[in-house]
């Protein structure tokens, strides 16, 4: 059978030819075909005659490009623009590069930015939004049609995707930018396919997704001076408050995107839009610009995350909790939250998502994704904020001023005094607030008094008459005197507490002599024959009333030894030393002390070699309990700095004080602007008078 007759070819129509058994041939669209011997019938009823470019993978001679317009605003990341340009400039084979990170913390702009400046290098450049595996494919097949043009219209979806892939596999010299990939499982089948080219991922999965799959690129927040110019680059209004609303919203582009373009069009200040955000957080982290994506907020972006997480169960209650501590919370603080494996599983799922990072025992937030999570859930923010004040209870370090432990404990109790408002606060979160400023008053009395002082305000509204909560609050007052070096104004506090705990308790009493001992320290830098009379006193009466083992009973001596003792020898200080070891723990304060008057006693007596070995030791106990930034682990590194120095290893000595310098310079320019540790190392090496 032929499907076109003499006068098609007469009048210039196709001439085709079939031959075989029931062959057919056409040359136009036909609607019925029939073999002759009835056992089989086609009916079509339109067939289409594909261009000859179907039937080949041809190279692209024209650009081919597809890239989303997010690169207006883009200020930074040349570190991360680098790493890309040196991930994939090795030529051939397929290169696979995943930048990972929390929602919003610019992963797409940063790959629209790359991409854009490879045009003149591969081809095409496309971009496919690849959230799910129909998104790929739809993509895939929009590739297609830019690939052949002709064929627009004409292939099924299927049919296009599937002719994309076997171009993508037949050439080299192109990039596809994969953005916002869900599952790295989705991907994996085009990857298996194009083995030639150049992929860029885009995700929230963490970079033990990838494993196998990617090489990845962590992408972390703006630096404070790059987020205020992409701010100032949006908003051209009044610039006052624009570095605290930065901060306040972590350096997030997205969030920093979203307040710019708010305070242009609302025509508000920076400092006024921190004003709505105090007032009204779930609304404004909600609001995007006008006419700009509406699914493009900080709330909504991370509201699509914790919906794929919902079975999870234990991912909700995490965020719950953490969003009202600090932004590094030590993980043994959710203990008894969950199940073990529950917990553990909540864990690794959050962080592979990127809502959250875990490096060993420590869980990292943002602090954005904190307030987000405060102020989702309105109507249970008070029993979630007293869950956790409950919960910082149970952590909180038994010793109140000694241990690294405890200033970290207090960062969180700091945290949850910013988010809790006026009028909302308990007496739970009173005593908290008195408990952590008993804890921070030897490093830092003005925070230690401000969060004692708090507490006793709250107790006062509440009319509550708690002799714990008054000894809490005067022992803050008391130990931020004595470590501001107020000495006399402890005294008179001091001295009154004694004598009501005699009173009520016996001279005799563990209080009383733990209250006298406080005295004898305080008196110590203002009355030194009257200390040592108190002292003598408080030794007589402990040795009627403790066990002779008592840890206790030994502090009460070594108190009077310091007083009469005026050159001892480091004999008798080892001595000394030995007992300790036998009656208190090994990072006991008074340890420390004993340890650090020795070092003074071989430094006295010219004894270089064993100073410096000693040093050396105490300042790696004293990093590993206080911190390296402690007023008495900053002493002992000076002093050992100078050590080094002194025997003549100047090389090292410089790198250990450029180390000591950089610490401290973090610490003036973090969140906390402390600058008292850089104050005194200048002061310490002279290069400022105090």
């Amino acid at each position: 059978m032929r499907g076109a007759s003499a006068g098609d070819e007469a009048s210039g129509g196709p001439s085709v030819e079939a031959s075989g058994e029931r062959a057919v041939a056409a040359g136009r669209d036909i609607r019925q075909v029939a073999t002759g011997d009835f056992a089989t019938q086609v009916q079509v009823e339109q067939g289409t005659v594909l261009p000859a470019e179907a039937l080949t993978v041809g190279d692209v001679t024209w650009p081919v490009r597809y890239l989303p317009g997010r690169t207006g605003h883009f200020v930074g990341r040349e570190r991360e623009l680098a790493l890309l340009d040196e991930a994939f400039e090795a030529p051939g084979g397929v290169v696979v590069h995943a930048v990972h990170g929390l929602g919003g913390v610019g992963k797409s702009t940063l790959a629209a930015r790359w991409a854009a400046g490879r045009s003149a290098d591969v081809n095409p450049v496309w971009w496919i939004t690849a959230e799910s595996r129909a998104q790929l494919d739809a993509g895939l097949a929009d590739l297609g049609r830019a690939l052949t043009p002709a064929l627009a219209g004409t292939l099924p979806e299927a049919a296009l995707r599937e002719r994309t892939l076997q171009w993508l596999s037949a050439h080299d010299g192109w990039l596809l930018v994969l953005d916002n990939v869900d599952d790295p499982a989705d991907i994996e089948p085009l990857l298996a396919r194009a083995a030639n080219g150049r992929f860029l991922v885009t995700t929230r999965r963490g970079s033990a997704s990838w494993r196998g799959i990617a090489h990845t690129l962590d992408l972390d927040v703006l630096a404070r001076d790059e987020a205020v110019e992409l701010f100032t680059t949006i908003y051209d209004g009044p610039t006052d408050g624009v570095e605290e609303l930065c901060a306040e919203l972590g350096c997030l582009p997205l969030a920093i995107d979203q307040a710019a373009a708010y305070c242009r069009e609302a025509c508000v200040s920076p400092r006024e839009y921190l004003g709505l955000v105090a007032r009204c957080p779930a609304d404004m982290y909600a609001v995007g610009a006008e006419g700009g994506d509406a699914e493009r907020t900080v709330a909504r972006v991370w509201q699509i995350t914790l919906d794929r997480l919902a079975d999870t169960r234990a991912a909700k209650g995490i965020l719950r909790t953490i969003a009202w501590c600090g932004q590094d919370i030590p993980r043994a603080y959710l203990n008894g939250l969950a199940d073990p494996v529950e917990l553990t599983e909540g864990l690794r799922r959050l962080a592979a998502y990127s809502m959250i990072r875990l490096h060993g025992d420590l869980i990292s937030v943002h602090r954005l994704v904190q307030a987000v999570s405060r102020s989702a859930e309105p109507e249970h923010a008070m029993g979630i904020r007293n869950f956790v004040v409950r919960l910082l209870q149970r952590v909180r370090p038994k010793d109140t001023i000694w241990g690294e432990a405890a200033q970290v404990w207090v960062t969180h109790v700091e945290a949850m005094a910013s988010y809790a408002s006026s009028g909302s606060e308990t007496e739970e979160l009173a005593m908290l607030f008195m408990h952590a400023g008993a804890h921070l008053a030897r490093t830092d009395p003005l925070r230690a008094t401000a969060l004692g002082e708090r507490g006793a305000t709250i107790l006062e509204r509440h009319g509550t008459d708690d002799f714990e909560a008054a000894r809490t609050v005067r022992h803050t007052k008391i130990l931020a005197h004595l470590m501001s070096g107020e000495h006399g104004q402890a005294v008179p506090m001091l001295e009154q507490d004694l004598g009501n705990a005699v009173d009520q308790f016996g001279a005799s009493d563990v209080r009383a002599l733990r209250l006298r001992d406080a005295l004898v320290l305080a008196l110590s830098e203002v009355d030194s024959a009257k200390a040592e009379a108190l002292a003598r006193e408080n030794v007589e009466l402990g040795a009627s009333a403790l066990a002779s083992d008592d840890p206790m009973l030994f502090r009460l001596r070594l108190r009077l030894t310091m007083l009469t003792w005026t050159a001892p020898e480091p004999s008798a200080i080892e001595a000394l030393l030995a007992e300790a070891a036998e009656v208190l723990d090994e990072d006991d304060p008074d340890v420390s002390f004993l340890e650090r008057w020795r070092l003074r006693t071989l430094l006295a007596a010219g004894e270089g070699a064993g100073a410096l070995e000693l040093a050396e030791r105490l300042v790696v106990s004293h990093r590993k309990v206080l911190g390296g930034l402690d007023p008495v682990t900053l002493d002992l590194r000076v002093v050992h700095i100078n050590l080094v120095s002194h025997v003549g290893e100047k090389s090292r000595a410089m790198k250990l004080f450029s180390e000591l310098m950089e610490e401290c310079l973090e610490a003036a320019e973090g969140d906390r602007q402390d600058g008292r540790p850089l104050q005194y190392v200048m002061e310490r090496f002279g290069m400022i008078k105090k």
